[in-house]
């Protein structure tokens, strides 16, 4: 590994989409979340041993908390006789296109634009294909940036490096020779999954800059969703950052955010009007229903509840609202967002 970071430095920041994967794919096998289209994104995935139980429920936490703001985003904009877009950077392996594409939802998205190194899209770009499965419901699609991308009616899968600036990387790849692929009227929904941290904040900022811009050019609606580590200070979150370490992955987005006060500035910083954040604890404590809880309850023991809640109040949901119009985002935000659940009154984690 350390001989390969020295020339590629970068690799170990891919493998973490790796890890990801693998999580993923133990919480489906496990039957925490249902998606069919995670094997065909892991090598052997008939082979790969189960992550603990800790793995398996911070990955529901993260998957349900961050599946419900994204349907409410595709219901919001049908709610106002719009279809949305959504681009998900440094996307990996992640499957939401192809849920989204079979489910409820599917007619109000009007495109999927997924962005991440040139190495995972060749790799994801390939995979696809190989899937009859991800294949069928992408339809017909063309290979694209000289193989390491793919496009087609709705989904768009390109390269690009984030941390470099946006108008040299970003303006370009989503400014194609027929036109635009993203439309500054449309809402648009970016997702960030662990990408920012690995990122310097001013690199973020630019990035999230851009498309503020963008979309303010016509009027439109931007909505943001940042799932990552935070709170990296303490004792234990100073262990997370020496594991890291560890292993040639450094965390140079991490700094300005030290406590649950400081993540909601990421967006506020630069312009959104709205923004709001959870820890991941909180979430599963308050913001996933009764029902949800009992039935994963029953799929894994787990003693280490003391663990798990430290775990969990180390990674946070941050979500925030962007629009030239002040009454444009109070509407959307009555509508979206996440909504503390009805819990039992003797329930006691």
């Amino acid at each position: 590994m350390s001989m390969l970071s020295s020339h590629d430095p970068d690799s170990a920041i891919r493998l973490t989409d790796a890890d990801a994967a693998l999580a993923r794919l133990s919480a489906v096998q496990k039957g925490y979340l249902q998606d069919s289209f995670i094997k065909s994104l892991v090598p052997r995935s008939h082979l790969q041993p189960p992550r603990p139980p800790l793995i398996n429920i911070g990955t529901f936490v993260r998957a349900t908390a961050i599946d419900e703001l994204v349907f409410q985003w595709l219901q919001t904009s049908a709610n106002h006789g719009k279809r949305c877009q959504i681009v998900s950077l440094g996307a990996g392996s992640d499957t939401r296109f192809w849920r989204i594409a079979t489910s409820a939802h599917k007619d109000a998205l009007a495109a999927y634009i997924e962005m991440d190194f040139p190495e995972i899209t060749t790799k994801k770009a390939m995979a696809i294909k190989k899937s009859k499965e991800m294949s069928a419901v992408l339809g017909n699609s063309v290979a694209a940036h000289g193989g390491m991308g793919l496009s087609s009616g709705k989904y768009h899968l390109l390269p690009v490096d984030l941390r470099l600036p946006p108008q040299d990387s970003i303006d370009k790849l989503l400014t194609a020779e027929s036109g635009p692929i993203l439309s500054p009227s449309l809402p648009t929904l970016l997702l960030f999954e662990c990408v920012l941290v690995y990122m310097t904040p001013a690199a973020s900022s630019a990035v999230l800059r851009w498309f503020c811009d963008y979309i303010s050019a016509d009027g439109g609606i931007l909505g943001c969703i940042v799932y990552e580590m935070f709170r990296l200070q303490d004792n234990f979150g100073r262990v997370m950052v020496e594991n890291l370490r560890a292993r040639n992955v450094s965390l140079p987005g991490a700094a300005p955010y030290p406590d649950m006060a400081s993540l909601p500035n990421r967006f506020l910083g630069i312009g959104f009007t709205a923004a709001h954040a959870l820890t991941l604890k909180e979430i599963r404590k308050s913001y996933i229903g009764p029902s949800e809880l009992q039935r994963i309850a029953q799929l894994e023991l787990v003693d280490e509840l003391e663990e798990l809640d430290l775990v969990l109040e180390h990674y946070a949901i941050t979500w925030g609202i962007y629009a030239s119009q002040s009454t444009l985002v109070a509407d959307w935000e009555s509508q979206w967002g996440l909504r503390a659940k009805a819990q039992p009154e003797d329930e006691e984690e």
